[in-house]
């Protein structure tokens, strides 16, 4: 039988992890928080992925993440992700086009792919339109 690897949690540890488990801003940190926490009771790793539903491989890379950054190794990197297609450089260009096509979706999406040289869909333009008004509004915060 393997040997079980345990941690010894601070007390201010502890508190940030239950803190984190309870109230952090997306579940997979809210989860990944669970999971140190159970680390400290002597439960194998695969015990604690089942009991959380993920992978035994991902419980122990949280652990290893926790042990060399504490808990801010436990947050998902900015970066992550696929890039926005349409980016906040070509706002003025979109801002031009739908000034002359206004309520015209289908021309303002074929002008913006010929000038801008990049190919996306209706949904990706009208979801750039709608964050781009909230951000210029200052709506978002």
């Amino acid at each position: 039988m393997p040997r079980i690897k345990t941690l010894k949690l601070t007390d201010d540890q502890r508190i940030a992890l239950d803190k984190g488990a309870k109230y952090g801003a997306t579940p997979s940190y809210r989860m990944r928080c669970q999971a140190i926490l159970l680390k400290e009771n002597p439960l194998s790793s695969l015990i604690i992925a089942q009991k959380l539903g993920c992978c035994e491989m991902s419980v122990n890379d949280w652990m290893k993440r926790f042990e060399q950054q504490g808990i801010e190794g436990l947050k998902v990197s900015k970066g992550r992700g696929r890039k926005n297609i349409i980016q906040k450089e070509d706002l003025e260009t979109v801002k031009r086009i739908i000034k002359i096509n206004r309520q015209r979706i289908g021309l303002i999406k074929e002008e913006l792919e010929e000038e801008l040289g990049k190919e996306f869909s209706h949904l990706t333009l009208r979801r750039f339109v709608k964050k781009m008004v909230v951000v210029s509004s200052g709506l978002d915060g």
